[in-house]
């Protein structure tokens, strides 16, 4: 059967428009400066003030708390930019640009892969950006890890970034979905294993880090940054398999609840 014009012309006009609202996002958020130090500062905050109240007092056979701290300081920075990047949603409702882009002839899925996958760039950058403080805090950073820490990076940022996008889409409020996000993502971060060891932890502590998909991405950073990691920590497969598993799943979620949604609902 012949392909006819406008079926041969949809997977170029589905790239396209993926990778046109992915530069758009890129380029949004680097022109915004506060967003920038924002998503910045905020990590390194928490990571001055925390890693030197605490000293060596939590991890004193782990090179003190700001080496440990360290891959949370990551996570941190990771968490902050996926997630927040998606008020970029909210605001686009309110403009009537998003309304355009549904009445288009094109897939929801290019928006959500254009949406997640700007926002996912800007998260693992932001990240990658902080490496360079590593022998501040006494970690070992060897080139050759330098790929398979910003592909891990690259992973958390994708799932973040969708599980805000998958919220942000019913939500109408900046308000709101900053009080939606504090009340999902702080509970994740701090039961990652980024502020705190587990060892000695309540059962109900250590059974939520095991369920914390954020935990497998932390414990992975800890592993390729060559810092020690505790006899209890999940393996590098299983790291691997949840991030990616974590980051497929809210993929399909946000997409999912993208094309439930009729635009007339969206005005």
């Amino acid at each position: 059967m012949p392909v006819t014009g406008s079926a041969a012309a949809s997977p170029p006009s589905f790239w396209l428009a993926a990778a046109t609202l992915w530069v758009r996002e890129v380029r949004g958020f680097y022109r915004q400066r506060s967003r920038i130090v924002g998503s910045l500062s905020t990590p390194l905050l928490f990571w001055f003030v925390l890693g030197s109240g605490f000293g060596s007092s939590l991890v004193s056979n782990q090179g003190g708390y700001l080496q440990f701290f360290f891959p949370g300081m990551l996570a941190l920075a990771v968490l902050f930019t996926s997630i927040f990047a998606n008020i970029s949603l909210i605001e686009d409702r309110r403009e009537g640009f998003l309304l355009g882009v549904l009445v288009a002839p094109v897939s929801r899925l290019s928006l959500v892969l254009g949406k997640v996958s700007g926002s996912t760039t800007l998260g693992a950058i932001q990240g990658a950006l902080l490496l360079p403080l590593a022998p501040l805090a006494g970690v070992p950073l060897v080139p050759s890890s330098l790929p398979g820490i910003f592909a891990i990076l690259l992973l958390m940022a994708a799932g973040l970034t969708a599980m805000g996008f998958f919220c942000a889409w019913w939500l109408n409020s900046v308000q709101g979905f900053h009080s939606v996000m504090n009340l999902l993502l702080m509970p994740m971060w701090l039961m990652s294993g980024s502020v705190f060891p587990m060892e000695g932890s309540s059962a109900w502590v250590r059974w939520l880090t095991a369920v914390n998909p954020l935990t497998y991405g932390v414990a992975e950073l800890r592993r390729m940054l060559g810092m020690p990691v505790a006899a209890s920590a999940p393996a590098a497969g299983l790291c691997w398999a949840v991030v990616a598993g974590f980051a497929v799943a809210m993929l399909v979620f946000a997409w999912y609840r993208a094309s439930r949604t009729e635009p007339e609902h969206l005005a």
